[in-house]
């Protein structure tokens, strides 16, 4: 098994997240002080819209596709089909989007039906560039994808960038929130292009319309694509329903839309891991030999990084989103904040990767009616609780039903995986794991205090880096994931 391949793989990915979750911090704040409350909600509100028309384009596809391309005996061809069945889901998706999104009454005579028509480019591009992304999963060259998605959110940053530098503050003119918006697009489009480039000089991309081969993918895919779609209800749908049952809804999306996108970068670092080992896993699977190692040692490394999610989102809500956005969206005294969300989302953040490791363990044995039967249930509960408890507490309800759906999830899914894929993990590196959380929580709870402005909180991040380094040395938690 190509353990230090999928390492490597996986820390090339963390390494485009860390790198463009730094740049994510210069737009949110960009945003969030060139835009006034109302713009920013709608801001926030048209790409949460977004992101559930976004996983029903996806259908599913792209972790099939890891799975079919690494197995294939002419990957071009499958890659093809893939590139071909992607492409008419997502024109049936994000048309069905934009005349939803227009017809509505409620949001007639906003701004929030162009500025979906507008952000819809960002899902258009990144989720055409996201199949071709297979290639580079497939073939362990995760390095093209950074060099991509970098320059990506370089472009998008630098051009939002130029409008606060020339002197944009708290602006209530909507043509200054469609030119962030289409900013976005266009650095969509770049990644796009790149992925083009790169990809057809390791996999010829030529689209292929193979009647059987577009069907079996459709087949195969179709189930997943549910689970997909249940997922995003469930982690996503909370700010459309905001924007659908709050009349203060752009003030309230103001709010818990910066750390949604906050999250959903916690939520995708274990994807990220999960989809390098899913090549390893589903070829080693087919050929019936031993994954339980392997297992564990993702299992080990999913629990790591919830911790770090988790303890961060808990202990340093105040000072992130005072770093990411303003004061303005800080708790007081008689008003929930930004902040008062992050610190709710810490559970749900590090439950997230273990849902996503009995996710993957389903995916690979292809035991897809009990993965969608679970996730849609789970959708169901979050509508309803959503439904009931958004109207009286607004962006704080949502938040606590993640809470508890989250629960529910790990209850459920994580057995029935674990129970279609033993995993071997020993007592020692569990000891490891648990002496490393312990030790950064101690030392994130000593810094918080410190933390007091922009300054000393990027410091204390670079502080706590520094020590997430060495207590994985003390604790020797390396030799645990590469031995």
């Amino acid at each position: 098994m190509p353990t230090r391949a999928i390492a490597t793989s996986t820390l090339w990915q963390i390494a485009s997240q860390a790198t463009m979750a730094a740049l994510s911090i210069l737009t949110v704040k960009f945003v969030a002080v060139g835009l006034t409350k109302e713009l920013a909600g709608n801001y926030n509100s048209a790409y949460g819209f977004l992101q559930l028309f976004g996983i029903l384009a996806d259908f599913g596809l792209y972790a099939v596709a890891v799975r079919e391309v690494a197995v294939a005996k002419d990957k071009s061809k499958v890659l093809g089909a893939l590139i071909v069945l992607r492409c008419i889901i997502l024109v049936i998706s994000l048309t069905n989007a934009l005349l939803f999104v227009w017809l509505l009454p409620s949001w007639r005579g906003t701004p929030f039906p162009m500025s979906v028509t507008i952000a819809s480019l960002v899902p258009l591009f990144t989720l055409a560039a996201g199949i071709l992304r297979t290639i580079f999963q497939v073939e362990y060259r995760m390095q093209y994808v950074f060099i991509a998605e970098v320059v990506q959110r370089i472009i998008t940053v630098s051009l939002i960038g130029v409008v606060i530098l020339l002197g944009v503050r708290q602006t209530s003119n909507t043509d200054v929130l469609y030119f962030f918006l289409a900013v976005g697009g266009l650095g969509a489009f770049i990644l796009l292009l790149l992925s083009v480039m790169i990809g057809n000089t390791l996999i010829k991309i030529r689209p292929c319309v193979d009647k059987n081969l577009l069907k079996k993918l459709t087949a195969t895919s179709a189930p997943f694509g549910l689970a997909f779609l249940a997922t995003a209800l469930y982690r996503q749908f909370d700010i459309t329903l905001i924007a659908l049952l709050r009349d203060d809804f752009e003030i309230q999306n103001a709010y818990y839309g910066f750390v949604v996108r906050m999250t959903d970068m916690g939520y995708l670092i274990p994807t990220f891991l999960l989809n390098s080992v899913l090549p390893t896993l589903s070829s080693s699977h087919k050929q019936k030999k031993g994954t339980q190692k392997l297992l564990g040692k993702t299992l080990l490394i999913i629990l790591t990084l919830g911790s770090i999610s988790a303890l961060f989102s808990l202990l340093w809500p105040r000072p992130l989103i005072a770093l990411l956005t303003t004061e303005a969206y800080l708790s007081t005294a008689t008003a929930p904040g930004s902040d008062t969300a992050l610190r709710i989302f810490s559970l749900p953040l590090f439950l997230n990767g273990l849902i996503l490791y009995g996710f993957y363990v389903l995916l690979t044995k292809h035991a897809w009616k009990p993965l969608v039967t679970v996730l849609l249930g789970a959708a169901g509960i979050s509508i309803l609780l959503n439904m009931i408890l958004i109207p009286i507490f607004g962006f704080t309800g949502a938040a606590s039903t993640s809470v508890i759906v989250h629960i529910l999830l790990t209850a459920v899914l994580v057995p029935l995986g674990l129970r279609a894929m033993p995993f071997s993990i020993s007592i020692k590196d569990l000891s490891r794991w648990a002496t490393f959380t312990l030790l950064l929580g101690l030392s994130l709870w000593t810094i918080q205090p410190l933390l007091v402005n922009e300054l000393t909180t990027v410091i204390g991040l670079t502080i706590a880096t520094v020590l997430m380094g060495i207590f994985v040395m003390i604790t020797k938690l390396h030799r645990s994931v590469l031995s």
